[in-house]
């Protein structure tokens, strides 16, 4: 019980220190800081750090991989924890059908054979699952993401299928860019999307190194897993 008291008030102090970053970013953008939704990545972490978040008022969790997720999302679930859940890692297509069973939001559609598989499987589901294309800003498949020349195929495959909404675009600035450039173009990309989709806004970008970056070009989700959960070392 006393771990649990101290794993609960450093992660509160963590989520305070996080959400004074965003408040700053947004008054730095001229943005109001609601307009901001935090993601908490939790992979490698207990589900027992993902309640404490819960009740900490996080809302939204995201993951990376089927397996730990799945378990995961039960397990917190099964504590009391209401949550929407992310996947953000790049997926295979036989996974589908597990990750719609307790996702809320797909953010790594790059292809439009994943689309179909997704809106295969969320055909049963009683809201449709909300979809993001990853985009690619540099071309390189090895990271995942689509490229341009092939955005606007995936997210028509999306639009077609009734189980699956577009709801934006999702992105990872590449190793070496300076995250302005990177965000700067995702934000142009994301623009062209939402003149396009009208209910496509959601732009998740931005990480813990580079979340004022993001926050500056608009994104409307970012990512954060070490700034909140600390280096995975110290849980040892």
């Amino acid at each position: 019980m006393e771990r649990d008291e101290r794993r609960r008030a450093e992660l509160a102090a963590n989520l305070l220190g996080v959400r004074e970053r965003i408040a700053r970013a947004c008054e730095a953008a001229g943005r109001p800081a609601d307009s901001v939704t935090l993601t908490a990545v939790t992979k490698t972490y207990p589900a027992s750090d993902v309640v404490l978040l819960a009740g900490l008022g996080v809302t939204d969790v995201g993951e990376n991989k089927d397996q730990e997720a799945a378990a995961k999302a039960a397990q917190a679930h099964a504590a009391g924890a209401r949550l929407r859940w992310h996947f953000v890692g790049q997926l295979q297509r036989n996974k589908a059908k597990s990750v719609v069973s307790y996702a809320d939001v797909v953010e790594s559609v790059d292809s439009e054979r994943l689309a179909v598989a997704l809106g295969r499987a969320a055909q049963e589901r009683e809201v449709p699952l909300d979809v993001l294309i990853q985009i690619s800003l540099d071309g390189d498949p090895a990271r995942g993401g689509v490229v341009e020349n092939d955005l606007w195929r995936v997210s028509d495959t999306v639009t077609s299928s009734d189980g699956l909404r577009l709801a934006g675009v999702m992105a990872v600035a590449p190793l070496g860019w300076d995250p302005d450039r990177a965000f700067e173009r995702l934000a142009l990309l994301a623009g062209r999307m939402s003149d396009r989709y009208p209910g496509a806004t959601t732009v998740s970008a931005g990480m813990s190194g580079d979340l004022e970056a993001a926050v500056r070009h608009g994104a409307t989700h970012v990512r954060i897993g070490t700034s909140l959960l600390g280096m995975r070392n110290s849980l040892r």
